[in-house]
Protein backbone atom coordinates (compact mmCIF):
# COMPACT_ATOMS: atom_id res chain seq x y z
CA UNK A 1 0.00 0.00 0.00
CA UNK A 2 2.77 2.47 0.96
CA UNK A 3 6.33 2.20 -0.28
CA UNK A 4 9.06 4.57 0.89
CA UNK A 5 12.41 4.38 -0.91
CA UNK A 6 15.62 6.10 0.21
CA UNK A 7 13.74 9.10 1.62
CA UNK A 8 16.00 12.02 2.53
CA UNK A 9 15.15 15.49 3.78
CA UNK A 10 17.49 18.37 4.58
CA UNK A 11 16.54 21.63 6.27
CA UNK A 12 19.45 23.75 5.08
CA UNK A 13 22.37 21.73 6.47
CA UNK A 14 20.33 19.78 9.02
CA UNK A 15 19.58 16.19 7.99
CA UNK A 16 16.09 15.36 9.33
CA UNK A 17 15.46 12.13 7.37
CA UNK A 18 18.38 9.98 6.32
CA UNK A 19 17.82 7.41 3.54
CA UNK A 20 14.60 6.02 5.04
CA UNK A 21 13.10 2.94 3.34
CA UNK A 22 10.16 0.73 4.36
CA UNK A 23 6.99 -0.81 2.95
CA UNK A 24 3.55 -1.03 4.58
CA UNK A 25 0.88 -3.48 3.47
CA UNK A 26 -2.91 -3.23 3.68
CA UNK A 27 -4.78 -3.34 6.97
CA UNK A 28 -3.60 -3.27 10.60
CA UNK A 29 -2.31 -0.47 12.80
CA UNK A 30 1.30 0.63 12.40
CA UNK A 31 3.06 2.65 15.08
CA UNK A 32 5.71 5.16 14.12
CA UNK A 33 7.83 5.45 17.23
CA UNK A 34 10.78 7.65 18.04
CA UNK A 35 12.02 10.41 20.35
CA UNK A 36 11.17 14.04 19.71
CA UNK A 37 13.19 15.30 16.76
CA UNK A 38 13.69 11.83 15.26
CA UNK A 39 12.01 12.80 11.97
CA UNK A 40 8.55 11.29 12.47
CA UNK A 41 6.48 14.36 11.56
CA UNK A 42 8.76 15.22 8.66
CA UNK A 43 8.37 11.72 7.24
CA UNK A 44 4.58 11.84 7.62
CA UNK A 45 4.38 15.22 5.93
CA UNK A 46 6.36 13.84 2.99
CA UNK A 47 4.23 10.68 2.77
CA UNK A 48 1.03 12.79 2.66
CA UNK A 49 2.42 15.17 0.05
CA UNK A 50 2.52 18.19 2.37
CA UNK A 51 6.30 18.43 2.10
CA UNK A 52 8.72 17.67 -0.72
CA UNK A 53 11.69 15.41 -0.01
CA UNK A 54 15.24 16.34 -0.85
CA UNK A 55 15.61 12.89 -2.39
CA UNK A 56 13.78 9.58 -2.50
CA UNK A 57 10.38 8.34 -3.57
CA UNK A 58 7.00 7.66 -1.95
CA UNK A 59 4.21 5.68 -3.64
CA UNK A 60 0.68 5.24 -2.29
CA UNK A 61 -1.28 2.40 -3.86
CA UNK A 62 1.15 2.47 -6.78
CA UNK A 63 0.84 6.25 -7.33
CA UNK A 64 3.87 8.50 -6.88
CA UNK A 65 2.98 11.19 -4.35
CA UNK A 66 4.88 13.82 -6.36
CA UNK A 67 4.12 12.76 -9.93
CA UNK A 68 0.46 11.73 -9.41
CA UNK A 69 -0.52 13.68 -6.30
CA UNK A 70 -4.30 13.75 -6.86
CA UNK A 71 -4.61 9.98 -7.29
CA UNK A 72 -2.25 9.28 -4.38
CA UNK A 73 -3.91 11.75 -1.99
CA UNK A 74 -7.38 10.32 -2.64
CA UNK A 75 -6.15 7.21 -0.83
CA UNK A 76 -5.00 9.14 2.26
CA UNK A 77 -6.78 10.67 5.24
CA UNK A 78 -4.45 12.81 7.34
CA UNK A 79 -4.66 14.30 10.83
CA UNK A 80 -1.66 16.57 11.58
CA UNK A 81 -0.38 17.01 15.11
CA UNK A 82 -2.38 20.25 15.35
CA UNK A 83 -5.83 19.61 13.77
CA UNK A 84 -6.75 22.31 11.20
CA UNK A 85 -10.14 23.09 12.75
CA UNK A 86 -12.27 26.21 12.23
CA UNK A 87 -13.36 27.08 15.74
CA UNK A 88 -16.23 29.34 14.65
CA UNK A 89 -17.97 26.46 12.85
CA UNK A 90 -19.87 23.42 14.07
CA UNK A 91 -18.53 19.92 13.28
CA UNK A 92 -21.26 19.55 10.64
CA UNK A 93 -20.28 22.80 8.92
CA UNK A 94 -16.62 21.95 9.09
CA UNK A 95 -17.09 18.42 7.73
CA UNK A 96 -19.24 19.74 4.90
CA UNK A 97 -16.45 22.14 3.93
CA UNK A 98 -13.77 19.41 4.06
CA UNK A 99 -15.99 16.98 2.16
CA UNK A 100 -16.54 19.48 -0.65
CA UNK A 101 -12.79 20.14 -0.77
CA UNK A 102 -12.37 16.37 -1.28
CA UNK A 103 -14.82 16.46 -4.18
CA UNK A 104 -17.88 15.03 -2.42
CA UNK A 105 -21.28 16.45 -3.36
CA UNK A 106 -24.99 16.05 -2.70
CA UNK A 107 -26.30 12.83 -1.21
CA UNK A 108 -22.85 11.24 -1.22
CA UNK A 109 -21.50 14.08 0.91
CA UNK A 110 -24.41 13.88 3.38
CA UNK A 111 -24.03 10.11 3.74
CA UNK A 112 -20.26 10.38 4.27
CA UNK A 113 -20.69 13.05 6.94
CA UNK A 114 -23.27 10.94 8.76
CA UNK A 115 -21.01 7.90 8.59
CA UNK A 116 -17.90 9.60 10.03
CA UNK A 117 -19.95 11.43 12.69
CA UNK A 118 -21.23 8.11 14.01
CA UNK A 119 -17.91 6.31 13.56
CA UNK A 120 -15.96 8.88 15.58
CA UNK A 121 -18.63 9.36 18.27
CA UNK A 122 -19.30 13.08 17.78
CA UNK A 123 -23.05 12.72 17.18
CA UNK A 124 -24.02 14.51 20.41
CA UNK A 125 -21.88 17.57 19.66
CA UNK A 126 -22.40 17.84 15.92
CA UNK A 127 -24.20 21.21 16.19
CA UNK A 128 -22.01 22.81 18.88
CA UNK A 129 -19.35 25.34 17.97
CA UNK A 130 -15.98 23.61 17.76
CA UNK A 131 -14.55 26.32 20.07
CA UNK A 132 -16.75 24.99 22.89
CA UNK A 133 -15.63 21.37 22.55
CA UNK A 134 -13.12 19.63 24.77
CA UNK A 135 -9.69 18.70 23.43
CA UNK A 136 -10.80 15.08 23.11
CA UNK A 137 -13.79 15.96 20.95
CA UNK A 138 -11.68 18.30 18.84
CA UNK A 139 -9.39 15.36 18.11
CA UNK A 140 -12.41 13.28 17.16
CA UNK A 141 -13.56 15.97 14.74
CA UNK A 142 -10.05 16.00 13.26
CA UNK A 143 -10.13 12.23 12.81
CA UNK A 144 -13.63 12.51 11.27
CA UNK A 145 -12.36 14.84 8.54
CA UNK A 146 -9.53 12.39 7.81
CA UNK A 147 -12.09 9.60 7.30
CA UNK A 148 -14.24 11.52 4.81
CA UNK A 149 -14.16 9.88 1.39
CA UNK A 150 -13.30 6.43 2.81
CA UNK A 151 -9.51 6.63 2.24
CA UNK A 152 -7.66 3.34 2.45
CA UNK A 153 -4.85 4.84 4.57
CA UNK A 154 -5.35 6.90 7.74
CA UNK A 155 -2.28 8.79 8.98
CA UNK A 156 -2.41 10.33 12.47
CA UNK A 157 0.42 12.45 13.85
CA UNK A 158 0.59 12.37 17.68
CA UNK A 159 -3.21 11.98 18.01
CA UNK A 160 -3.26 11.78 21.84
CA UNK A 161 -0.98 14.71 22.71
CA UNK A 162 -2.56 17.00 25.28
CA UNK A 163 -5.44 14.69 26.15
CA UNK A 164 -6.40 13.58 29.65
CA UNK A 165 -6.19 9.85 30.56
CA UNK A 166 -9.86 9.13 29.78
CA UNK A 167 -9.66 10.90 26.42
CA UNK A 168 -6.47 8.99 25.58
CA UNK A 169 -8.20 5.66 26.20
CA UNK A 170 -11.14 6.71 24.01
CA UNK A 171 -8.91 7.80 21.12
CA UNK A 172 -6.86 4.58 21.41
CA UNK A 173 -10.04 2.50 21.18
CA UNK A 174 -11.10 4.52 18.13
CA UNK A 175 -7.73 3.98 16.42
CA UNK A 176 -7.88 0.26 17.18
CA UNK A 177 -11.35 0.01 15.61
CA UNK A 178 -10.20 1.95 12.52
CA UNK A 179 -7.48 -0.64 12.01
CA UNK A 180 -10.16 -3.23 11.26
CA UNK A 181 -11.19 -1.44 8.03
CA UNK A 182 -8.24 0.81 7.17
CA UNK A 183 -4.47 0.85 7.15
CA UNK A 184 -3.67 3.13 10.09
CA UNK A 185 -0.29 4.75 10.71
CA UNK A 186 0.13 6.88 13.79
CA UNK A 187 3.20 8.47 15.28
CA UNK A 188 3.91 8.69 18.98
CA UNK A 189 6.73 8.95 21.50
CA UNK A 190 4.60 7.26 24.18
CA UNK A 191 5.82 3.67 24.43
CA UNK A 192 2.83 2.19 26.26
CA UNK A 193 0.51 3.65 23.65
CA UNK A 194 2.33 2.00 20.75
CA UNK A 195 2.52 -1.32 22.58
CA UNK A 196 -1.21 -1.23 23.40
CA UNK A 197 -2.50 -0.44 19.91
CA UNK A 198 -0.08 -1.47 17.18
CA UNK A 199 0.23 -4.65 15.17
CA UNK A 200 3.64 -3.58 13.87
CA UNK A 201 6.13 -0.96 15.04
CA UNK A 202 8.57 1.22 13.11
CA UNK A 203 11.26 2.73 15.31
CA UNK A 204 13.08 5.73 13.91
CA UNK A 205 16.13 7.42 15.39
CA UNK A 206 18.01 10.41 13.96
CA UNK A 207 16.10 10.09 10.71
CA UNK A 208 16.93 6.41 10.20
CA UNK A 209 14.80 3.30 10.53
CA UNK A 210 16.33 1.13 13.25
CA UNK A 211 13.58 -1.51 13.62
CA UNK A 212 10.37 -2.66 11.91
CA UNK A 213 8.54 -5.66 13.38
CA UNK A 214 5.75 -6.71 15.72
CA UNK A 215 6.11 -5.63 19.38
CA UNK A 216 6.36 -9.30 20.37
CA UNK A 217 9.18 -10.05 17.92
CA UNK A 218 11.08 -6.95 18.97
CA UNK A 219 10.90 -8.10 22.58
CA UNK A 220 12.14 -11.58 21.63
CA UNK A 221 14.97 -9.99 19.66
CA UNK A 222 15.98 -8.13 22.82
CA UNK A 223 15.69 -11.16 25.09
CA UNK A 224 19.17 -10.58 26.47
CA UNK A 225 17.94 -7.41 28.19
CA UNK A 226 15.64 -9.57 30.32
CA UNK A 227 16.70 -12.39 32.59
CA UNK A 228 15.83 -14.98 35.18
CA UNK A 229 15.95 -13.78 38.78
CA UNK A 230 16.38 -15.68 42.05
CA UNK A 231 16.11 -14.22 45.55
CA UNK A 232 17.68 -16.57 48.10
CA UNK A 233 18.87 -16.59 51.70
CA UNK A 234 22.52 -17.00 50.83
CA UNK A 235 25.60 -14.84 50.83
CA UNK A 236 27.07 -13.77 47.50
CA UNK A 237 29.96 -16.29 47.82
CA UNK A 238 27.49 -19.10 48.64
CA UNK A 239 25.25 -18.15 45.70
CA UNK A 240 28.29 -17.96 43.42
CA UNK A 241 29.52 -21.38 44.48
CA UNK A 242 26.12 -22.94 43.77
CA UNK A 243 25.78 -21.26 40.36
CA UNK A 244 29.28 -22.38 39.36
CA UNK A 245 28.42 -25.97 40.32
CA UNK A 246 25.52 -26.02 37.85
CA UNK A 247 27.87 -25.59 34.90
CA UNK A 248 25.24 -24.24 32.51
CA UNK A 249 26.03 -22.21 29.39
CA UNK A 250 25.24 -18.58 29.97
CA UNK A 251 25.97 -15.63 32.21
CA UNK A 252 25.01 -15.00 35.81
CA UNK A 253 25.65 -12.34 38.42
CA UNK A 254 24.85 -12.01 42.12
CA UNK A 255 24.52 -9.06 44.45
CA UNK A 256 23.97 -8.62 48.17
CA UNK A 257 20.50 -7.27 49.04
CA UNK A 258 21.00 -7.25 52.80
CA UNK A 259 19.95 -9.44 55.74
CA UNK A 260 22.10 -12.30 54.47
CA UNK A 261 20.19 -12.55 51.15
CA UNK A 262 21.31 -12.32 47.53
CA UNK A 263 19.73 -11.59 44.17
CA UNK A 264 20.99 -13.77 41.31
CA UNK A 265 20.34 -12.81 37.69
CA UNK A 266 20.81 -15.44 35.00
CA UNK A 267 20.87 -15.13 31.19
CA UNK A 268 21.04 -18.24 29.05
CA UNK A 269 19.58 -19.71 25.87
CA UNK A 270 20.91 -23.20 26.64
CA UNK A 271 17.73 -24.36 28.40
CA UNK A 272 14.18 -23.27 29.14
CA UNK A 273 13.34 -21.03 32.08
CA UNK A 274 11.42 -23.91 33.67
CA UNK A 275 14.36 -26.30 33.37
CA UNK A 276 16.76 -23.68 34.68
CA UNK A 277 14.47 -22.92 37.61
CA UNK A 278 14.29 -26.59 38.61
CA UNK A 279 18.09 -26.91 38.54
CA UNK A 280 18.60 -23.80 40.67
CA UNK A 281 15.87 -24.79 43.14
CA UNK A 282 17.33 -28.26 43.65
CA UNK A 283 20.87 -26.91 44.06
CA UNK A 284 19.87 -24.44 46.79
CA UNK A 285 17.60 -27.02 48.42
CA UNK A 286 20.44 -29.52 48.75
CA UNK A 287 22.34 -26.94 50.82
CA UNK A 288 19.27 -26.07 52.91
CA UNK A 289 19.29 -22.49 51.62
CA UNK A 290 15.73 -21.20 51.18
CA UNK A 291 14.63 -19.42 48.00
CA UNK A 292 12.24 -16.51 48.52
CA UNK A 293 11.33 -15.90 44.88
CA UNK A 294 12.07 -17.01 41.33
CA UNK A 295 10.78 -15.06 38.34
CA UNK A 296 11.57 -14.18 34.74
CA UNK A 297 11.86 -10.58 33.61
CA UNK A 298 11.11 -10.29 29.93
CA UNK A 299 12.27 -7.44 27.75
CA UNK A 300 9.55 -4.93 26.88
CA UNK A 301 9.23 -2.25 24.23
CA UNK A 302 10.95 0.26 26.50
CA UNK A 303 14.03 -1.98 26.67
CA UNK A 304 13.98 -2.28 22.88
CA UNK A 305 13.64 1.47 22.47
CA UNK A 306 16.55 2.26 24.78
CA UNK A 307 18.77 -0.32 23.10
CA UNK A 308 18.03 0.85 19.55
CA UNK A 309 17.92 4.62 20.01
CA UNK A 310 20.33 5.01 22.91
CA UNK A 311 17.83 7.27 24.65
CA UNK A 312 16.20 6.71 28.02
CA UNK A 313 12.59 5.89 27.33
CA UNK A 314 11.34 6.98 30.73
CA UNK A 315 11.75 10.60 29.67
CA UNK A 316 9.66 9.92 26.56
CA UNK A 317 6.81 7.80 27.80
CA UNK A 318 5.36 10.61 29.91
CA UNK A 319 5.17 13.91 28.00
CA UNK A 320 4.67 15.86 31.27
CA UNK A 321 8.25 15.01 32.29
CA UNK A 322 9.65 17.06 29.42
CA UNK A 323 9.21 20.13 31.62
CA UNK A 324 11.15 18.62 34.56
CA UNK A 325 14.67 19.65 33.44
CA UNK A 326 13.48 23.22 32.84
CA UNK A 327 11.79 23.30 36.24
CA UNK A 328 14.99 22.09 37.91
CA UNK A 329 16.96 24.84 36.13
CA UNK A 330 14.48 27.48 37.25
CA UNK A 331 14.61 26.26 40.85
CA UNK A 332 18.40 26.24 40.75
CA UNK A 333 18.43 29.77 39.35
CA UNK A 334 16.06 31.03 42.03
CA UNK A 335 18.24 29.52 44.75
CA UNK A 336 21.29 31.34 43.42
CA UNK A 337 19.61 34.78 43.45
CA UNK A 338 20.39 37.07 46.40
CA UNK A 339 17.25 38.48 47.99
CA UNK A 340 17.86 41.52 50.13
CA UNK A 341 15.61 41.99 53.17
CA UNK A 342 15.76 45.30 55.06
CA UNK A 343 17.25 44.94 58.51
CA UNK A 344 14.25 46.42 60.29
CA UNK A 345 11.59 44.42 58.49
CA UNK A 346 10.08 44.45 55.05
CA UNK A 347 9.36 48.21 54.91
CA UNK A 348 12.34 50.38 54.00
CA UNK A 349 13.47 52.82 56.70
CA UNK A 350 12.32 55.87 54.76
CA UNK A 351 8.83 54.51 54.18
CA UNK A 352 5.97 53.88 56.51
CA UNK A 353 3.17 51.48 55.74
CA UNK A 354 -0.19 52.81 56.86
CA UNK A 355 -3.11 50.51 57.61
CA UNK A 356 -6.57 52.11 57.34
CA UNK A 357 -8.17 52.30 60.75
CA UNK A 358 -11.42 50.66 59.66
CA UNK A 359 -9.87 47.84 57.68
CA UNK A 360 -8.48 47.51 54.21
CA UNK A 361 -11.22 49.47 52.38
CA UNK A 362 -10.91 53.27 52.29
CA UNK A 363 -13.62 55.20 54.11
CA UNK A 364 -15.27 56.45 50.94
CA UNK A 365 -15.40 53.00 49.36
CA UNK A 366 -17.27 49.86 50.24
CA UNK A 367 -16.25 46.43 48.98
CA UNK A 368 -19.07 44.02 48.41
CA UNK A 369 -18.43 40.29 48.66
CA UNK A 370 -20.84 38.18 46.51
CA UNK A 371 -22.90 35.74 48.49
CA UNK A 372 -21.98 32.12 47.76
CA UNK A 373 -25.54 30.96 47.30
CA UNK A 374 -26.46 33.80 44.96
CA UNK A 375 -26.50 32.26 41.45
CA UNK A 376 -26.38 35.68 39.83
CA UNK A 377 -22.96 36.27 41.35
CA UNK A 378 -21.40 33.22 39.73
CA UNK A 379 -19.69 33.77 36.35
CA UNK A 380 -20.98 31.78 33.44
CA UNK A 381 -18.81 28.69 32.81
CA UNK A 382 -17.60 27.86 29.33
CA UNK A 383 -19.78 25.35 27.56
CA UNK A 384 -17.96 22.13 26.80
CA UNK A 385 -18.87 18.60 25.92
CA UNK A 386 -16.88 15.48 26.62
Amino acid sequence: MIKVENLTKYYDEFLAVDGLSFEIGEGHVYGFLGPNGAGKSTTMNIITGCLSPTAGKVTIGGYDILEEPEKAKRLIGYLPEHPPLYLSETPMEYLEFVGEAKGLRGQTLREEIERVVLETGIDKVRYQLISTLSKGYMQRVGIAQALLGSPEVIILDEPTVGLDPIQIIEIRDLIRSLGETHTVIFSSHILSEVQAICDRVLIISKGRLVAFDTPENLEVMMKSTGGFYVLAEASVPEAGEIMESLGFEGHWSARDIGDGASEIRVNTDACSERELGVQIFNAFSERSLPIFAMYAKKANLEDVFIELTGQAASSLSLPQEEAAPRLAEEESASESEDWEVPAEGFAPENEEWVMPEEGFAPEDEMWEMPVDDDPASEPESEVSAE
